[in-house]
C-alpha cells in the first residue's frame, strides 16, 4: 500500500448535486471569513492526533469540498481556493472536485504551486493594496515542523497567520448535520504475552532515554505511540487500533487522558498502578500546570513533526523550557520485540492464505465465464479475511481496480459497475487487522491473456521488486539508499513510479508508521525488527497499474558458525507474506539467475508455508498456479 489509503463517500453518482453542495459550502465559509477580518483560512486534512486516518467527526476538509482521498490540504481564499496533492491523488483529485471550481495543485510536476507559493503571491498582492494578508487556521491541525517551515519560506512577505481559538469547520458543519460521536467507542487491553514486554518495562525504558535527552517531562500525541506504550488498543480510528488520548510522562508520573466513560476497569486495572487516568478535555489544563507548578522552567520534549503546533502554543504560555528532540517511542515501537515479530507472521500468513483462496475464487469465477466487478473482488478478499481466526477489521479500504482504474494509485470505493473485462489488468491492495498484527499486500494479475507490453512491464517491477527484497545490507543502511537500488531496474528501462518504494507498519498498530520507510526522504537507518513493505509500481492513465507489494521484517545475518558478530552486522530482509504473483504476466527469461534463484525459493515458502494448510483442491490449484515459476530453469 504506497504511503496511505482513503474513504471514499462521494456523491458520485450526481455529480452536479455534489459540486453545488460544496460551492455553497465554500461561500458559507466565505462570509465567515469577511466577519473575522481574515483573507483565507487553511484546512488541512489531519487532526489534532495528526491521525492519517481522521476520524469521521474530524474530516473538515472531505466536509467542505468534497475530496475523499486520505492526503490533500485546502486553502479557501474570499474568492479562490486550491486542493495541494502528491501523485497519488493527481487523477482523483481532477474527478472529485470537477464543477467545484477549486484548483488542483498537482505537487512535484512543474509550473505547480506549492501552498508556501501560493501564500508568497497573497501577501504581495495584499502589498500592492497596502495591506496584510490574514490567512487563520486551527493549531491543532499542523505540526509545529509546518508551522516553522512556514515562517521561513514566508518571512517578508505581508501575510500573517492567525491561529484561531475555534474551528470555523465544525460550526459550519454542525448546523448542517450531526457531527458524529469523537473517541467513544471502548479501550482493551493487550496482555503483555501479545505485546512481548510490559508497561512497566516501556516507562522505564521511556525515562532512562529522557534523561539521556536532559527532559523532564515529555508529551506524547500521536496515538499509535500512547497505543503502544500502554499495552492498550482501542476502536475510536477505522482501520487503525488506536483510541483518541493524550499522555504526558515525567520522570516519575505517567498521566493518560482519554474519554473515561468507555474505559472498562478490566482494561484500567492493567495500568492503574502505573498512570493517572484522567478525561480527556484536562490534558492542556493539566500540562501547563504541571509545568508551571514545578517552581523551576522544566525541560519538556517534544517533536516538531509529531506535535501540533496547538500543543507548542500552550507550552509557549508557560514557563517550560521547551526542548524539540526526537521521541523515543516512535523508535522503540518501529524495532518489534520477538514477540511482536511472531504475532506478525502469523497474522500475515492468515492474510497471505486469505487472499490467495480469494485469488482461486476470482481465478475460477473469470474461468468459468462469470461476469465480477471491483466490488465483488473487494467483497471476496473481505469474506477470506473474516475466515481466518482474530479477524478484527481492515487495516485500510481495499484498493480493487480494474483496467483505466488501476492507474489511480490511491484509487477509492471499488466499483459495483466496473468490470473485469479481458486484457485488463486488475490491482488488488489489501490487508486487516488480526489481533496482534497487521498485514498489507499488493498483487496485480492479468484478466484473460496479457499483453506482450503488459508483461515486460510487470516484469521490470518484479524485478525492482526482488532486487531490494534480497538486497544484504550493512548496519546503519537508510531507506533513501534502498529506494535507488528498488528503482535501478526500472529507470534502465525508462520506467518509473511517483509514490516511496515502502512504508513502516505497525505491530497490530497503524498500517503506516515511521520512522522507517524506504523513499529519497528515509533517512532513518534501518534496524533489526523493523517491518516495511516494498512495493515498487507503473502506472499509466487510461492503460492501468501495476504495483507488487510484500511487508518484510528486517533480521540480522548469522555468521558462518551461527552465532552473530556485532562488530559488523549485516542485515537482510525475510517476507512475512508468501502469495504467488501472476505466472502469466512474468517473463522469466528477462530475470537474472539471482531474481530466478530468489523467485523459485519465495514459491517453494509459498507451498510449505500456504500449501500445506490447504484443503486439497485450494492446494492443487496452486501447486498448479506455482508450476510454471518452479519448473523454470535458473540458467
Amino acid at each position: 500500500m504506497s504511503g496511505s489509503h482513503d474513504h471514499h463517500t462521494s456523491n458520485a453518482h450526481d455529480p452536479n448535486h455534489a459540486s453545488n453542495l460544496v460551492i455553497h459550502k465554500l461561500t458559507q465559509l466565505r462570509h465567515w471569513l469577511g466577519t473575522q477580518g481574515l483573507n483565507g483560512y487553511f484546512v488541512p486534512t489531519t487532526d489534532e492526533h495528526l491521525n492519517e486516518y481522521v476520524p469521521p467527526a474530524r474530516q473538515r476538509r472531505q466536509w467542505l469540498c468534497g475530496f475523499t482521498g486520505s492526503a490533500g490540504d485546502l486553502l479557501v481564499t474570499t474568492d479562490q481556493a486550491w486542493l495541494f496533492v502528491d501523485a497519488r491523488y493527481y487523477e482523483q483529485a481532477d474527478m472529485e472536485l470537477a464543477g467545484t471550481g477549486i484548483q488542483v495543485s498537482k505537487l512535484g510536476l512543474d509550473g505547480q504551486p506549492t501552498i508556501e507559493k501560493i501564500l508568497q503571491n497573497l501577501g504581495d498582492q495584499a502589498a500592492q493594496r497596502g495591506e496584510i494578508c490574514r490567512i487563520g487556521l486551527d493549531p491543532f491541525t499542523i505540526t509545529l515542523g509546518q508551522y516553522k517551515q512556514w515562517l521561513d519560506k514566508l518571512n517578508g512577505y505581508n501575510l500573517e497567520i492567525a491561529s484561531l481559538p475555534h474551528n470555523p469547520i465544525d460550526a459550519l458543519r454542525a448546523a448542517a448535520e450531526l457531527i458524529p460521536a469523537f473517541g467513544d467507542r471502548e479501550i482493551f487491553a493487550l496482555a503483555e504475552t501479545m505485546a512481548g514486554e510490559s508497561v512497566a518495562t516501556k516507562l522505564q525504558r521511556l525515562r532512562q532515554a529522557m534523561t539521556e535527552q536532559k527532559l523532564a517531562v515529555l508529551v506524547l500525541t500521536k496515538l499509535d505511540q500512547i497505543a503502544w506504550l500502554y499495552n492498550l488498543r482501542g476502536r475510536d480510528v477505522a482501520c487503525n487500533p488506536v483510541f483518541i488520548s493524550y499522555s504526558i510522562v515525567t520522570a516519575d508520573t505517567a498521566y493518560l487522558f482519554t474519554n473515561l466513560e468507555r474505559f472498562p476497569e478490566s482494561a484500567r486495572a492493567t495500568i492503574a498502578d502505573l498512570v493517572q487516568i484522567l478525561p480527556y478535555g484536562a490534558y492542556l489544563s493539566s500540562l501547563q500546570r504541571l509545568v508551571n507548578e514545578a517552581g523551576s522552567p522544566l525541560s519538556v520534549g517534544i517533536t516538531p513533526n509529531q506535535t501540533t503546533y496547538g500543543t507548542y502554543l500552550a507550552l509557549k504560555a508557560t514557563s517550560a523550557k521547551i526542548i524539540e528532540t526526537s521521541n523515543p517511542v516512535e523508535t522503540f515501537k518501529a524495532q518489534k520485540n520477538p514477540t511482536e515479530i511472531a504475532q506478525m507472521q502469523q497474522a500475515n500468513l492468515k492474510a497471505s492464505r486469505a487472499k490467495t483462496l480469494a485469488l482461486r475464487e476470482i481465478d475460477l469465477a473469470l474461468t468459468a465465464g462469470k461476469k465480477l466487478s471491483e466490488k465483488d473482488v473487494a467483497d471476496i478478499i473481505e469474506s477470506h479475511y473474516k475466515a481466518e481466526s482474530g479477524f478484527l477489521e481492515l487495516s485500510f479500504p481495499t484498493i480493487a481496480a480494474t483496467g483505466a482504474n488501476s492507474s489511480i494509485v490511491h484509487y477509492g470505493t471499488p466499483s459495483a459497475t466496473a468490470w473485469l473485462k479481458d486484457g485488463d489488468l486488475l490491482l488488488i491492495d489489501s490487508g486487516c487487522q488480526y489481533f496482534g498484527g497487521t498485514t498489507d499486500d499488493t498483487r496485480t494479475l492479468a484478466v484473460g491473456i496479457p499483453s506482450a507490453d503488459q508483461i515486460a512491464k510487470y516484469t521490470a517491477v518484479l524485478q525492482a521488486h526482488i532486487n531490494v527484497a534480497m538486497q544484504r545490507f550493512p548496519k546503519g543502511t537508510t531507506g533513501a539508499q534502498l529506494d535507488g537500488i528498488t528503482r535501478s531496474a526500472m529507470w534502465q528501462k525508462g520506467l518509473d513510479f511517483g509514490h516511496g518504494v515502502g512504508h513502516g507498519v505497525g505491530a497490530f498498530l497503524n498500517v503506516h508508521e515511521g520512522p522507517n520507510g524506504i523513499s529519497k526522504r528515509s533517512h532513518t537507518p534501518l534496524e533489526p525488527g523493523m517491518v516495511n513493505s516494498v512495493e515498487p509500481g507503473y502506472y499509466q492513465p487510461q492503460w492501468g497499474g501495476i504495483r507488487i507489494e510484500n511487508l518484510y521484517v528486517v533480521l540480522t545475518d548469522p555468521t558462518e558458525d551461527g552465532t552473530t558478530v556485532p562488530s559488523t552486522p549485516w542485515y537482510h530482509w525475510e517476507s512475512l507474506i508468501y502469495i504467488p504473483f501472476d505466472p502469466k504476466l512474468i517473463d522469466v527469461e528477462q530475470l537474472t539467475p539471482p531474481q530466478k534463484q530468489w523467485l523459485k525459493a519465495y514459491y517453494q515458502a509459498i507451498l510449505i508455508k500456504v500449501g500445506s494448510t490447504l484443503d486439497q483442491e485450494p492446494k492443487t490449484w496452486l501447486e498448479n498456479l506455482c508450476a510454471p515459476i518452479l519448473g523454470a530453469s535458473e540458467a
